[in-house]
This record gives structure tokens, sequence and C-alpha cells, in this order.
């Protein structure tokens, strides 16, 4: 019996994995994709201590290899079930496979909802981003748009408005549904104006980046074509957590339940990383989720019946 399974190698699992391995933990981590999770598909995360501009997918085989180097054993597996056998855990997995566990870190982390659009797909990296956080600085003094009324797309909209030269939030409604004092502040801001009732329909650019965009506003039917040099996709995030939601550790916004040191109300199962309700969703914030889920991990562990 293992002491411990690890579901998912992004930040958050790769960290865990280095943690399991210098606590002596008998562990594995299982990966159904590609191992580094989001940031493979991120072109430059420039705001990870002590490596700024390194290429997504170069600091997600920097994780791998110091997991690797240290003993990890990464396993290929997509879990579709977790059953709680009280003392250990029962992991499904989709090829047959069955694995058992006195504990599981589960760290399939979230991924930003998609708008579905032609253009998206092929300029994800090139102009199309998820985070403003993580690329804003990449368009300072450009011309930029935000997707999304709520709280998310408002905060990412006063972030940009700080560096882009301008930033134009387009809803496809006529007031925003984020908090009204965090619409107010940015409605406020000078380079900040809004697109109402008005979807985009096309994301245009080619290999050197985002050009524009097409826009149809929802009552005339008009629609219009938008020169810009970066687009911003903020309607929402969709935490990894369907085969979870059995164990009622899943709160109705589909993030999992867990306090800082990612211990849910099952016994013996943590939540590491973005698919955990917390504020903060950064690489640096899902490593720590790592370091904290394996260190309750270990004093559960000493406390729990053999």
């Amino acid at each position: 019996m293992l002491d411990l399974v690890i579901i998912g190698a992004g930040p958050a699992g790769l960290a865990a994995a280095i943690y399991a391995v210098r606590a002596q933990l008998n562990a594995i981590i299982l990966e159904k994709g590609a191992v580094g999770g989001q940031i493979t598909t991120t072109g430059t995360v420039d705001n990870y201590p002590g490596l700024p501009g390194l290429q997504g997918l170069a600091l997600a085989e920097c994780l791998r290899k110091h997991a690797e180097q240290l003993g990890a054993v990464l396993h290929e597996g997509e879990v579709i079930r977790i059953e709680d056998c009280g003392a250990h855990k029962q992991i499904l997995l989709a090829n047959g496979e069955c694995l058992t566990a006195r504990s599981v870190i589960a760290a399939t982390g979230a991924a930003p909802r998609p708008l579905g659009v032609p253009g998206e797909e092929e300029l994800r990296g090139r102009g199309v981003s998820y985070c403003a956080m993580c690329d804003g600085a990449f368009f300072r003094g450009k011309r930029v748009c935000v997707i999304g009324g709520g709280d998310t797309a408002a905060e990412e909209a006063y972030l940009l408005s700080r560096q882009a030269r301008e930033v134009l939030l387009i809803h496809r409604r006529d007031s925003l549904r984020a908090q009204k004092a965090q619409a107010v502040r940015l409605l406020n801001l000078g380079n900040v104006s809004m697109r109402w009732n008005t979807v985009v329909t096309e994301i245009l650019g080619d290999r050197a980046g985002v050009s524009g965009v097409r826009l149809r506003e929802t009552i005339s039917g008009r629609e219009e074509l938008l020169p810009l040099d970066g687009v911003f996709v903020a309607v929402g995030m969709q935490p990894e957590t369907h085969y979870l939601k059995p164990l009622g550790v899943v709160g109705s916004d589909g993030c999992v339940q867990a306090g800082e040191d990612c211990r849910t109300a099952r016994p013996g199962l943590f939540a590491a990383g973005d698919l955990r309700c917390k504020l903060v969703r950064q690489v640096v914030t899902a490593a720590a989720d790592g370091a904290a889920a394996v260190r309750a991990v270990q004093t559960y562990l000493e406390a729990a019946p053999q």
C-alpha cells in the first residue's frame, strides 16, 4: 500500500512530489496529460521568484526534473473515481487500474473557461491570455480588451489599466456582475471604456499575434471589427474536480473546500493548487500548496491507524 497518491503533475503536484520524497513517503504522482499543467500553455512566466522571463514549458521541465532527480515516481493515468475506505483510499483509473493509498493529494488544477470562438485556441499565448497578473506586462502601452463582466473581469481590467494604453471591457449585458465598489473603481479610470451588450464572435490575428476582434451587438445585431493588440478572456474557471464530487468536498462553485493546510472534510484527502477555494491562483501559490499539503499528510499519517 502506498503512503500517498498525488493526482496531477502541475506546479502543486510536482512541489508535493518533491516534498513527499524528502519526507521519505512511499508516493507516486499521477498525470493524464502534459506534465506541468497550465504553465505548459503559457508563453512566458515572468513572475515566478528568481526565474524571470522563463518560458512556461521550460519551467514545467525544471519542476519535473527536480522531482525526478530526487526520486519521484510519475505514473500516467486518469483518475475517474476515489473510493473512501476509511483508513485507505482506492484510486480508480480510466484504464482499469486501481491504486490503494493511505492518503491522497488532489492537485488537478483549474482551467480557464474558454470563450469558444474562432481564433481563440490558435492565438492562445500569442495575444490571447487568461491572466492579467501573469501577462499584463507584455502589453505595456498597448490596446487590449477584457471579455467578461464579473469580479474576475473587473479585476483583470483594473490590473491592465495600470500598464496598457487603453482597456476595453466587453460584456454581453448592460451592467457588470462585479461587486459595486469594484465596478465604480473601474469605471472611474480614464483609460478604461465599456462595450455593453456586446459579444466577441471571433479573434483575429496571425503568427505575429492578435490583431483584433470581431464584435456583435446583442440588441441591434450590428457587427464591428475592433483593432487590438491583446485579448484577455475572463469568463470563469473550470476546476478539474469531477472525480471528487461524490466525496462531498466540492462546493457549488466547483472548487474543493479545503483550508490553508489543504485538508478537506474527508480524513486522508487533501487538495492543493488551483482546484482549491482560494483568492490567488498563481504558480507560486500552487507550489506553496503542494508543500503545505505534504506537511499535513505527514501529520495525518503519524496519527492515523495503520
